[in-house]
């Protein structure tokens, strides 16, 4: 059965966001993956981007 909103059933939505750690930023998904901290808030975010758009 398809759902309604047309996107696929089997395809699981990252929905990421940055999380500070004293000096250091890091990614996280709602699947459970998590980035490497960094330093740069700038590096986090495209650790996230990247993770979200990956097959």
């Amino acid at each position: 059965m398809t759902q309604q909103d047309g996107s696929p059933a089997t395809r699981q939505e990252h929905r990421t966001t940055t999380v500070e750690q004293g000096r250091f930023c890091l990614a996280r998904c709602t699947c459970g993956w998590r980035g490497p901290a960094r330093r740069a808030r700038s590096q986090a975010r495209t650790d996230a981007e990247t993770h979200a758009n990956a097959p």
